[in-house]
């Protein structure tokens, strides 16, 4: 009988040179984020814009749902030159990256006041950009661990949560720290996130290619007309994904999927409108919503990893769902005490860690359900199905907020009833996932 590994085992594996690779492409696929989220909210509250229009600006997230729609393309078609030199995964990820960039810099440029539908347009860019090149970053984390690898696959969801929070919250504190300064402006801060994005992209030149799983499929592809290969790479992926798992537990899945994160999507959406009205300065946004948040997720992705090794993927779902919602109602407290310092360190500590939690098993489950030969295209399936619900919703949450007529504290206790239901159909499917997982590990 195998001696189960100690909870130092289980911390040893973020140490190995592929989980700390997956880090560094995390940081990439988190600080796009922050150029279409935080900073662009906190500039467009700055120029007066209504929480309504703040709130649609978030529509561009949608890129983020239906990033699956593209993905067989990131499984299958090659970039000339880049392909040859990177691989198939980096070379999607390069490309997208110095498309970020230039949409960044022109966002330098520019009067939101006098330019406000060009703004909306390289939005746009950056999060289409930036979904694609989340295909191909989830792909090859997945592709960089074997099948059997479990316990890795694990610890690299954990550095992907890691990476993505120091992406969006240690570098996103960035532009709030050089705005508050009085000497600088969001054009100035949008320049300074292009350079980074740069310095970003040159580190995708020196990391490794990952094992690349899709021979099998390259094989089919070669020896199909024009017609069935557009059908392999369109269909192919769900139609396995549906064969292998049963038309009611796959749509058991989707549904949970599209539901989970909506609550923590609207609070999300309008937290910097949040700070900014309940008298918050940049200053105090940048340190607490961005820095403290950032270092607490990392300790919390990391330790929720280890502990989701041990209790399960269902278990950690059900209780960082839980928390989750919990976490929102110190939100709730803070509109009804005003700006203490005080509360705002709690709730971002508390935030922090059960968002850390629920993240790191959410990864895991959509991980433990793709199939090797459809990597990109059926991770990106599930992903884009968990934002749909988070982007496509969570755009009326300005909205919301006004038809509450500004009632803070009522909006964030809804968004910790919207867990719920996902909780349910969790609850539904959780014999056959924990038999899935309990396969997996036997390998």
């Amino acid at each position: 009988m195998a001696v189960k590994p100690s909870f130092r085992d289980d911390l040893r594996v973020y140490l190995q040179p592929r989980v700390l690779v997956i880090f560094i492409l995390g940081i990439a696929s988190g600080f796009p984020w922050v150029m279409i989220g935080s900073a662009l909210s906190a500039w467009l509250q700055e120029e007066g814009l209504t929480r309504s229009v703040i709130g649609y600006f978030g529509a561009v997230f949608g890129a983020y749902s239906i990033n699956f729609l593209w993905s067989p393309l990131v499984d299958s078609i090659k970039i000339p030159i880049l392909t040859r030199w990177l691989g198939q995964r980096r070379s999607w990820i390069l490309s997208c990256q110095l498309i970020i960039v230039a949409a960044c810099f022109a966002l330098s440029q520019l009067q939101v006041s006098e330019h406000l539908h060009l703004v909306g347009l390289l939005a746009m860019a950056i999060a289409i950009s930036s979904a694609t090149q989340d295909i191909a970053i989830d792909a090859y984390r997945i592709e960089s661990f074997a099948v059997t690898e479990g316990r890795l696959q694990s610890a690299g969801a954990a550095m992907a949560t890691a990476g993505w929070w120091t992406g969006y919250a240690g570098l996103g504190a960035i532009p709030f720290f050089i705005v508050d300064s009085q000497q600088w402006y969001w054009q100035d801060a949008y320049a300074i996130l292009g350079f980074i994005m740069l310095t970003i992209a040159a580190v995708v030149l020196v990391v490794r290619k990952a094992t690349y799983h899709q021979q099998d499929s390259d094989g089919q592809l070669a020896h199909a007309g024009l017609l069935g290969r557009l059908e392999h790479i369109l269909f192919a992926p769900i139609k396995e994904f549906f064969q292998r798992n049963g038309v009611k537990f796959a749509l058991s899945v989707l549904v949970f999927i599209f539901l989970f994160k909506i609550g923590e999507a609207f609070l999300g959406r309008m937290s910097i409108v949040f700070y900014k009205e309940i008298g918050f300065s940049n200053d105090q946004i940048g340190t607490y919503s961005k820095l403290v948040t950032w270092w607490v997720t990392i300790l919390f992705a990391l330790l929720g990893s280890a502990v989701n090794l041990r209790m399960g993927i269902v278990k950690g779902l059900l209780f960082g769902g839980l928390a989750m919602a919990a976490s929102n109602l110190m939100f709730s407290w803070i509109a009804l005490v005003g700006p203490s310092e005080q509360l705002f360190l709690s709730a971002v500590i508390i935030d922090g860690f059960t968002s850390a939690w629920s993240t790191v098993a959410f990864v895991a489950f959509i991980s433990l359900l793709c199939n090797r030969t459809f990597t990109a295209s059926q991770y990106a399936l599930m992903a884009s199905l968990g934002t749909l619900g988070r982007t496509l919703l969570s755009s009326y949450s300005g909205v919301v907020v006004d038809a509450l007529d500004g009632n803070w504290a009522l909006f964030f206790l809804l968004t910790a009833v919207m867990v719920i239901p996902s909780l349910l159909f969790l609850w539904h499917i959780r014999h056959t996932l924990t038999h899935l997982e309990s396969l997996r590990d036997d390998r």
